[in-house]
């Protein structure tokens, strides 16, 4: 024979400790998520950093040297450089045309 207040009472005790758990699960899902998504947007500001950094780097050495354009953020090419090479290619294309025409 049960005592009806002794089993509201071990119901409501077993019932207050499931709900301690799942709370517990939850605040510790809640802090695990919040600190992922902390490191994530640490992570992107820094990559935002660096490519803003590396444009303005880029930049600031075109303008430096007027003689140079930048092809990608990090790479540049001497225009006179590249003058250079492109009359020795057409020069070389002349060369092998006349060439064919006088075969």
């Amino acid at each position: 024979m049960s005592n009806p207040l002794t089993e509201v009472f071990i119901f409501g005790k077993a019932f207050a400790e499931v709900v301690t758990e799942k709370l517990e699960d939850s605040l510790t899902n809640i802090l695990s998520d919040i600190g992922k998504f902390d490191a994530e947007t640490k992570h992107r500001l820094e990559e935002f950093a660096r490519e803003v950094k590396a444009r303005a780097e880029a930049e600031k050495q075109r303008v430096d040297n007027p003689t140079t354009i930048t092809v990608t953020a990090n790479k540049c090419v001497d225009l006179q450089e590249l003058l250079d090479e492109l009359r020795a290619e057409i020069a070389r294309l002349k060369a092998e045309l006349n060439n064919y025409r006088q075969k």
